[in-house]
């Protein structure tokens, strides 16, 4: 393990244990900030988000996840460990999300040449006009105009509302980028059938998304306290 640590920085696990300050990451929790109208679960379970959807924010152990992170070599793209500790896995990811992990890959459009118009028909409303380009959706959009739902809703209303959920869901929680407050929007597209979202690797991309995050807070964020 020695031949893996940079020896030109002191690895945080040789001072954890001292009466010394020693490194630590900011601690940042993401989440929706709102549960989904009951009406809504349905079609979250329809798309394989159901279990997703019931995450909540908790405390965190930042002095562990810090060591954790320091663990994270760039030229393998894993964690490197000493025998006996543990890491992030794919299963862990199915485990806690609910999420599939052995279908087909996330992938897509990343530019869309008519978001207003992709907005209108998927989730029933856009924060722009027909005129206007936009590649992500802020949070406060969507839950200023999908958190309360009439009492006689649509089913179509309530699929949009669902579509909108799993749009927060994926910016908010599983894979947050570094705004913390919008979505890109070339999720959506995905989200066009509710029946064929689960068709897709969801759990490959959030594993994926963790490790390159995890590795870009160890060199932006890291701080002395």
């Amino acid at each position: 393990m020695a031949s893996l640590i940079n020896k030109k920085l002191s690895h945080i696990c040789d001072t954890v244990n001292n009466t010394d300050s020693y490194r630590i990451l900011r601690g940042r929790v993401n989440g929706v900030g709102y549960s989904p109208d009951a009406r809504l679960m349905p079609y979250l379970e329809l798309a394989g988000f159901g279990s997703a959807a019931l995450t909540r924010t908790f405390d965190l152990r930042y002095d562990l996840i810090s060591a954790l992170v320091e663990r994270w070599r760039p030229e393998t793209h894993t964690f490197h460990l000493p025998c006996g500790e543990c890491t992030v896995t794919l299963e862990d990811v199915a485990l806690q999300f609910g999420l599939p992990i052995d279908e087909d890959a996330v992938t897509g459009v990343s530019a869309i040449d008519e978001p207003a118009a992709l907005c209108y028909s998927l989730l029933g409303s856009s924060p722009g006009d027909a005129e206007s380009t936009f590649s992500e959706l802020k949070f406060t959009w969507l839950k200023a105009n999908f958190q309360h739902l009439s009492d006689n809703a649509t089913e179509e209303q309530l699929v949009c509302a669902a579509r909108a959920y799993i749009m927060h869901i994926i910016g908010g929680v599983l894979m947050p980028n570094s705004n913390n407050n919008k979505v890109h929007i070339q999720y959506l597209p995905l989200l066009t059938d509710l029946r064929s979202v689960r068709s897709y690797s969801w759990g490959s991309a959030v594993l994926a998304m963790l490790y390159p995050m995890m590795y870009q807070k160890k060199r932006l964020t890291r701080q002395q306290i």
